[in-house]
């Protein structure tokens, strides 16, 4: 101990060494990514996940919604995307179905506030938001919330735009750098304003939507890239029409949401896997609780990874007759002048919700 304590070079060397040791302490690897290990040193772009279509739009009894459940749930169950519908009303981003007259989910605002606390309580899990610009509004209008919930501090801007779907960083790197949500815009992305906004449909590609057919195909619909690298998401969820309009088909939806079997998810994407020669990187359901978790399953046989959640997920919510469900917002009902899918609702009330439709119920 006197050599050491005499000797020039022995105290550096030991602060040096403490340093290191501190630095890699504070350097923390993760080893659980998005609920197993299997799926850290993955690229983002090459792990399949499970995504709640207009998952804003919440409630039961009402044919202008797609989920019985909040985006709490919805996450606290395995939903890791989010895709919602964004409206300029007087000013105000507000998460809006198709109109704000038929269906106002809330502000956009409140939503993200309920991801970020749902993000700061679970540190080991990558989120994605895929927000459909319905108003074109550009980036630096969603900036400003992003800063002030605290999101745009969690949120990944990659250096370039496009990435290949192989191209994108592991999870685990996601998690490690504190970079864990990654937010697509449908339009209007510009990286130069907002670069943590990210154009959707030059990384990835979409199969059609407002499908009323449960035999699902895999053929591509919507894209600005080059589909042969580019991450993609199926859109498998089945409508049924009511006067002349789309609207989600509640009572099919545990075949459509199933392992396998004729229209069923896992079917869709065996399709898809056999014309694409690679799985999709995005399941986007309706009603994701239906099935008792087989949406999660057929991820998770993708991934190679067991389906084994710690307590059972949420279980559909009955409909009720002779009730109304007009209020409430993303939590649980509506707010705005929804419509309303009981017996007791008449039918020329509901020809005239209808009629203020722009676009079809299930727009993406």
């Amino acid at each position: 101990m006197l050599w050491i304590s005499k000797h020039p070079f022995v105290p550096l060397t030991l602060s040096l060494f403490s340093a290191a040791l501190i630095r890699a302490a504070l350097v923390q690897r993760a080893s659980v990514c998005n609920g197993h290990s299997e799926l850290c040193d993955r690229s983002y772009g090459n792990v399949t996940i499970v995504g709640a279509h207009d998952s804003y739009a919440v409630g039961t009894n009402n044919l202008a919604v797609n989920q019985d459940y909040d985006v709490t749930q919805q996450l606290n169950d395995g939903i890791r995307m989010l895709q919602m519908q964004a409206h300029n009303q007087t000013g105000t981003i507000q998460l809006c179905h198709t109109s704000c007259v038929l269906y106002n989910g809330g502000t956009l605002e409140d939503y993200l506030t309920k991801v970020k606390s749902w993000m700061d309580a679970n540190t080991n899990d990558v989120v994605t938001l895929l927000i459909v610009n319905i108003d074109n509004l550009p980036p630096t209008q969603y900036s400003p919330i992003f800063q002030k919930v605290g999101l745009d501090k969690l949120s990944f801007a990659p250096t370039t735009s496009p990435l290949a779907a192989s191209g994108w960083p592991t999870l685990g790197s996601l998690i490690d750098a504190g970079t864990r949500l990654i937010t697509f815009l449908d339009n209007a992305a510009d990286l130069s304003a907002v670069p943590y906004l990210i154009d959707e449909f030059t990384n990835i590609w979409e199969t059609p939507f407002d499908v009323t057919d449960p035999a699902f195909d895999c053929s591509i619909n919507r894209t600005k890239g080059d589909t042969s690298s580019q991450m993609y998401l199926i859109n498998h969820f089945l409508d049924t029409i009511v006067f002349g309009n789309p609207v989600p088909d509640v009572a099919k939806a545990n075949v459509t949401n199933g392992v396998d079997g004729p229209g069923s998810l896992g079917a869709q994407v065996s399709t898809c896997v056999a014309h694409h020669s690679r799985p999709p990187t995005f399941l986007l359901v309706d009603f994701y609780e239906f099935g008792g978790g087989s949406v999660f399953q057929v991820a998770a046989n993708i991934n190679g990874v067991s389906y084994s959640p710690t307590s059972p997920i949420a279980t559909p919510k009955p409909t009720t007759s002779g009730s109304s469900n007009t209020t409430g917002g993303n939590g649980g009902g509506n707010t705005g002048a929804g419509f309303v899918a009981s017996p007791s609702h008449c039918v020329a009330s509901l020809f005239v919700a209808l009629s203020v439709l722009v676009g079809a119920l299930s727009v993406v």
